[in-house]
């Protein structure tokens, strides 16, 4: 099928949509979005208030939506976006510090490097390969000391690998540790079993690249998705395992997280505040269960 739709000047896109049933009160508004936020990508924000149409191929919007309406359900899913990129920042930071501080501890500086301590030797040669390329193009001032200073290793300690290393990298690190006592010692931080932390590591990496490319968070149905965990109680009563796709499982972990590694941050009633400034959304699109402000992990 040979693609033929034209491209539309924004007066035409207003038009068009218009056509459809959008009520615009504020065309200059209206038209200055259009500019800098594009058609296309609001189109992913007007689908929930579209409705059945009876010409085939066409769209209509329900009775009374509005272009303001759109706009609001946009800039919440990009303040929720900064709000997950908050707290998986903090989440990254105290994951690359346990996991380094572990090692170090229990076979020196440069023992995470020794394939001795991996699983799989195919696996361990990738990441030693990318981890390799991100210390070469790292301009730290640790670094660049490190390869002025010191011949022997090449790398450097884990400790100051740890800074340069990316989320993704890491989950691969510490997924790969051959022993399970490695892994449970940095999951027991976090009070979770290590098999639900590196499905986590995994996960958020996913969510995070979502975020960086500004990609639509709110009602994304997720490829990657994390394993549910059995405790601690109040975090397993969060779960929701019938929307095991959906974002509420990771915004309900982590809130637990958080809770954990800065317990001040508040970052758990921001999420509440948020969802309350904008009541066009609907809880349920994220997975949200009707009875999910009733529960232990949102009401502590």
């Amino acid at each position: 099928m040979r693609f033929t739709k034209p491209a539309l000047s924004i007066e035409d896109q207003l038009n068009l949509l218009r056509r459809r049933g959008l009520r615009i009160e504020d065309e200059a508004r209206a038209k200055h979005f259009l500019q800098h936020i594009t058609y296309y990508r609001l189109r992913a924000y007007w689908l929930p208030f579209e409705q059945p149409c009876s010409v085939p191929g066409d769209h209509s919007f329900k009775e009374g939506a509005t272009f303001e309406d759109v706009l609001s359900l946009y800039v919440f899913d990009r303040q929720l976006r900064l709000l997950v990129m908050d707290a998986i920042e903090r989440i990254e930071v105290s994951l690359r510090g346990r996991w380094a501080h572990h090692l170090a501890m229990n076979y020196g500086p440069h023992g995470y490097l020794e394939p001795v301590h991996y699983t799989r030797p195919d696996h361990y040669a990738k990441a030693m390969t990318s981890l390799i390329e991100e210390i070469e193009r790292s301009r730290d001032t640790f670094i660049e000391h490190y390869r002025r200073k010191y011949r022997d290793p090449e790398l450097p300690p884990i400790w100051m690998t740890s800074e340069v290393i990316s989320l993704g990298q890491l989950s691969k690190w510490l997924g790969n540790l051959k022993l399970r006592v490695d892994r449970q010692a940095i999951a027991k931080s976090y009070g979770l079993d290590e098999r639900v932390l590196v499905s986590l590591a995994h996960h958020l990496t996913y969510v995070r690249n979502i975020c960086a490319h500004h990609g639509r968070l709110w009602n994304k149905q997720f490829t990657v998705t994390m394993a549910l965990p059995n405790s601690p109680g109040a975090l397993k009563l969060a779960m929701n395992p019938q929307a095991a796709r959906k974002l509420y499982n990771t915004l309900a972990t982590l809130g637990y997280l958080l809770g954990i590694i800065a317990p001040s941050s508040g970052w758990r009633k921001h999420l509440i505040d948020l969802l309350d400034a904008h009541p066009l959304v609907d809880p349920a699109a994220m997975g949200f269960p009707s009875d999910w402000r009733n529960r232990p992990a949102w009401r502590s």
